[in-house]
């Protein structure tokens, strides 16, 4: 049985509380959840068949004059014809035209590529996008 002592929740209100900073300088405190199932769904049929989904996250990111949100998405490749589909994704990914509606995609780009040799060879890609707020 694990109990938590007053001092591991602390960090957890600190988080929440920064987190909900960022929101307000952004004005996304009050924002439905976010664009992420549209641009995570294109982003997999980009990626082909042979992509499996490890994780996404997402953040509020605001400048000056924009906001929008951040997303990170990893997604694993085994095989060598996933590997290729994967090099495809690397090559095809900071020109492709995304289409989520209300927001217009202002940078998409590799973040991390690993590569592991054991059979089956493995490929994981961390994608980074930047999501603008049309408004």
């Amino acid at each position: 049985m694990r109990s938590e002592s007053a001092d591991t929740a602390l960090p957890d209100i600190t988080v929440n509380a920064t987190r909900a900073a960022i929101h307000r300088a952004c004005g996304t405190e009050k924002r439905a959840r976010g664009p992420w199932l549209a641009l995570l769904s294109e982003v997999l049929t980009l990626a082909g068949p042979h992509a499996e989904f490890r994780h996404h996250a997402e953040r509020p990111w605001c400048s000056a004059t924009f906001s929008g949100s951040r997303h990170t998405i990893a997604l694993e490749f085994s095989g060598q014809p996933a590997i290729d589909a994967a090099e495809v994704l690397i090559a095809a990914l900071p020109d492709h035209e995304f289409t989520v509606p209300g927001q217009l995609v202002a940078d998409a780009t590799i973040a991390a590529a690993s590569h592991e040799a054991g059979p089956p060879p493995r490929m994981i890609v961390d994608v980074e996008l930047l999501l603008l707020d049309e408004s």
